[in-house]
């Protein structure tokens, strides 16, 4: 019944409350952030993207702990969603610095990485635990993207975003490192295909609604 409850709790915090972070938000110093209309509304859509994978964070690493009998590992789910409450806070404050709004989808994108975290800790801590470390992969490399201006990621001018998104590629890594040397199994390649078109349909929709 408490994880029930935890769980439910990290739901309406995650979507209704405004989150708070442990940690500062990153900053470079003596970098000052001047954006124009366009490079406003280009930037906007991606700390969308970021701040939906954050709700998704959130989600999978509940659902995985709900699933799990495994103490140890549910405590380990619940420091991880933890540590993404920092990004959900900075992304969040992100959008807000930039006049913009969360994606009108959260519920939905919650729905279904919750969902997906709950199968997957049904199908052995093991198989969690590579959940994991796939889904931060792909987020590694999809913050990365974020960082090359000329191939459609945020301004070179948008220092603040960019500060932001750097401390969430370096922590997102680590994730799947500590995941890794938990014990996590490899996916087999279909399974990270799917994951990885799923993916792109949400990013693509979240960056407009």
């Amino acid at each position: 019944m408490d994880t029930l409850l935890n769980a439910a709790d990290t739901a309406l915090r995650t979507l209704f409350a405004r989150p708070h972070a442990a940690q500062a938000c990153p900053t470079l110093a003596d970098q000052a952030t001047s954006l124009n209309a366009s490079e406003k509304q280009q930037a906007a859509g991606l700390m969308r993207v970021n701040h939906v994978g954050e709700v998704c964070a959130q989600a999978l690493y509940t659902g995985q702990a709900l699933a799990t009998s495994n103490e140890t590992l549910r405590a380990h789910f619940k420091q991880a969603c933890i540590e993404e409450t920092d990004h959900l806070a900075w992304t969040a404050q992100r959008l807000e610095e930039l006049g913009s709004r969360p994606s009108l989808l959260n519920p939905l994108w919650y729905a279904g990485a919750f969902g997906l975290g709950v199968i997957a800790g049904k199908l052995g801590d093991a198989v969690s635990l590579g959940f994991v470390v796939e889904t931060e992969k792909q987020v590694g490399a999809h913050l990365q993207s974020h960082l090359n201006a000329s191939a459609g990621g945020l301004p070179e001018g948008d220092h603040a975003s960019r500060a932001i998104v750097a401390q969430m590629h370096d922590d997102e890594l680590r994730h799947a490192e500590e995941a890794q040397a938990a014990g996590a199994l490899e996916l087999p390649q279909p399974v990270k295909d799917l994951m990885r078109a799923a993916a792109k349909v949400m990013t693509t929709v979240a960056q407009r609604i």
